[in-house]
């Protein structure tokens, strides 16, 4: 038994452990592709009206401020559950009445709190926007956010 490592076997070990690791990348990330087209995400409910509300998140900076499934700025609340948060599967319209009500109120110009600002959203970004919080809440996050406080 040699007592040195030669340059054929340090190379056999680099390209096979290369190898070993790109396939191992590859697969992995083969299946949680799969997992969430397949499992996670409901994509049947996905529809014009949630695409339109994901295109209001994105046009007004949301993500910004707010955190969505734990992606984003930590200033604001975690959005990602803000339709469990306002009710919205016990009741869909009160969260949706509820929900229009506080981005209509904004800012509320209470002293010694973070602000957001006022959007000036039409009704139909407004009703688009709920749509898109409520798709993104059906997603199994596997438990994440750990409480629905947010």
């Amino acid at each position: 038994m040699a007592e040195r490592l030669t340059k054929s076997a340090a190379r056999n070990i680099f390209y096979g452990g290369s190898i070993f690791f790109l396939v191992a990348f590859t697969l992995l990330t083969l299946h949680s592709h799969d997992y969430i087209k397949n499992v996670s995400t409901d994509e049947s409910t996905l529809t014009e009206s949630v695409v339109r509300g994901k295109h209001v998140w994105e046009r007004h900076s949301c993500i910004n401020c707010h955190t969505l499934l734990g992606e984003g700025a930590y200033f604001a609340p975690e959005l990602g559950n803000v339709w469990v948060r306002y009710g919205g599967r016990e009741s869909a319209v009160g969260a949706r009445m509820g929900l229009k009500a506080w981005m209509r109120a904004q800012p509320t110009r209470t002293e010694g709190r973070r602000q957001m600002p006022q959007f000036n959203l039409t009704e139909q970004e407004l009703d688009d926007l709920i749509d898109f919080l409520e798709w993104t809440s059906r997603i199994d996050t596997l438990g994440w956010p750990p409480s629905d406080a947010g």
